[in-house]
């Protein structure tokens, strides 16, 4: 499409994309760029200062400027919302047909719509999700597997409420230029979303929810709250309509979980635990700090190591000190058809997880598919009861410190070759997919999204820079992990057959190769990728 007003649309235009990318949604994609991408650029450098100081040696800690907010106990955030006042059970995946209509199905009390981490960004991925999200709050939508298996939603049971999770402040949407410029990805997901769907929700009873990814600081939340602010005004719709529910995916965000929900205090839903992709920003974040702040394997380090216990208890602790829901992390376990023993095994350690957590006092908790629905509902159910929550539930005994959250050196576990050759594997499996158009892939029975690939090729970056030495054999170096990386490569092969794409992994093992071996650090790999694609 040539420029409107501004706006230049370089994707293709397949069948019903005209019925997403109108006049209207355009107008709004390019109102919020102009008014705000300014501040996301000066944001993501911000992150830039802030991880320069902590590679100098300076630890994170809480925010002195901003202790008045900790210190006053009278401000809460708003009320729960209809439709997310019950949120025990959360189910999780990407905006494509099939996952639409199963999680709608799932018995879930909500849906984490993904255009993030299970999504991969191809334009027609984008574009099609949101489609599919509008059909499905029309109750239009339905799907036909190539098999011949039929796919609509149940008119005989309630549905999970569509709570979307748009791109992170880092991505951008190189399909929609304004004024020349890209836009940010996650305001393109969220104004398309919000102009086609929000009345759709309230006219249901519920509204425009969302889950915001990646998030760094409190000042990235002030950020989405103007943009929500912008957005209702321009379309009519009352002050505080849209809740959003923040993920506290990063370890600068865990210092300042309670200024984050201060920002969002009139559009809060809370706070949710991103376990992976917390890890991820652990190693990330003191990359170059040396031996103390090497993690073990990513297998080996569960919630009750002690940062992870300490993170945890002060979400919760946070949430309900503020009436606002605490959302557990990912049960990513997928039900194997062939082997009742590896189920067996795996749904005691899903209902372990959401026992312990349950126990803590989170409100819900998100499982990645359908069969993990019941096991997580009956437990929330055995400690909820009625109750749609338990944000009444303080906890007054939890105290964390910074040492507390800091504390990776007592994190039990070690580093193996097998430990290291499973990190290439996975990532290898996981970016042929990603490339492929594929962002939750199911792999050695667990679902699996883009922090699979972003802790093993951060994992691995990290042992190689900081000379670490396995266990069980050599120092980790770059001719190792190249060596490791061809012998896993003719595994899959082997292991896939005719199913094998050569050019996928061609292109998966030289961008694997490229951010776990780089001299330089890549803050995200998505970043590369994004451009390798068309």
């Amino acid at each position: 499409m040539g420029a409107t007003n501004g706006v230049e649309i370089t994707g293709p235009l397949h069948d019903r994309f005209d019925e997403i990318l109108t006049d209207g949604a355009l107008s709004l994609v390019a109102e919020l760029h102009r008014a705000f991408d300014g501040r996301r650029r000066e944001l993501l450098a911000a992150r830039k200062v802030r991880e320069e100081q902590v590679a100098s040696g300076v630890d994170l800690d809480f925010l002195p400027e901003t202790e008045h907010i900790r210190k006053d106990d009278s401000w809460r955030v708003a009320p729960p919302a209809p439709g997310i006042t019950d949120r025990r059970v959360e189910i999780t995946g990407p905006t494509d047909r099939k996952m639409t209509v199963n999680a709608l199905n799932s018995g879930a009390k909500v849906w984490l719509a993904d255009f993030e981490d299970a999504n991969t960004p191809l334009w027609e991925n984008m574009v099609q999700g949101q489609l599919n999200l509008r059909d499905a709050l029309d109750r239009t939508i339905d799907f036909t597997s190539p098999q011949g298996k039929s796919y609509a939603l149940r008119d005989d049971a309630e549905l999970a409420t569509v709570v979307v999770r748009p791109r992170g402040w880092h991505l951008d949407e190189k399909h929609i230029l304004v004024d020349g410029a890209r836009v940010s990805g996650g305001i393109v997901d969220f104004a398309l979303y919000f102009f086609h769907c929000a009345q759709r929700q309230l006219d249901k009873g519920r509204g425009p929810y969302f889950y915001l990814p990646k998030m760094q600081g409190h000042l990235e939340a002030r950020l989405w709250n103007d943009v929500f602010v912008l957005a209702q005004e321009r379309l009519g719709i009352p002050r505080g309509t849209v809740r959003a529910t923040c993920l506290i995916e990063t370890i600068p965000a865990a210092f300042e979980m309670e200024e984050i929900l201060y920002e969002l205090r009139e559009h809060s839903a809370g706070l949710n635990a991103g376990r992976w992709d917390y890890l991820f920003s652990i190693i990330k974040t003191h990359r170059t700090r040396g031996r103390d702040f090497v993690l073990p394997e990513r297998n080996a380090v569960t919630m009750t190591a002690p940062m992870m216990r300490a993170y945890t208890e002060l979400l919760v602790k946070t949430c309900h000190k503020r009436g606002a829901h605490a959302i557990g992390g990912m049960a990513a376990f997928i039900p194997s058809r062939r082997d009742e023993e590896v189920n067996r095994t795996a749904f005691a350690k899903v209902r372990d997880d959401k026992s312990r957590e349950s126990g803590d006092g989170f409100d819900g908790s998100w499982v990645a598919h359908p069969d993990l629905v019941p096991i997580a509902m009956e437990v929330f159910d055995g400690v909820l009861g009625e109750r749609p929550h338990q944000i009444d539930r303080q906890r007054p005994e939890v105290e964390v410190s910074a040492a507390d959250l800091l504390a990776v050196d007592r994190t039990p576990g070690g580093v193996t070759l097998a430990g290291l050759r499973g990190n290439v594997n996975v990532a290898l499996q996981y970016l042929a997919a990603w490339m492929g158009g594929n962002g939750a892939v199911a792999i050695h029975n667990l679902m699996e999204d883009a922090a699979t690939a972003e802790i093993s090729r951060s994992q691995i970056w990290q042992w190689l820079h900081n000379g670490i030495t396995l266990d069980d054999g050599p120092e980790v170096t770059a001719e190792l992990v190249s060596g490791i990386i061809d012998e896993e490569l003719e595994a899959i092969r082997r292991a896939q057959g005719e199913a094998f794409d050569e050019g996928l992994y061609t292109q998966a093992k030289e961008l694997f190769s490229e951010v776990a071996l780089a001299d330089e650090y890549v803050d995200f790999l998505t970043l590369p990728a994004y451009e390798r694609m068309p």
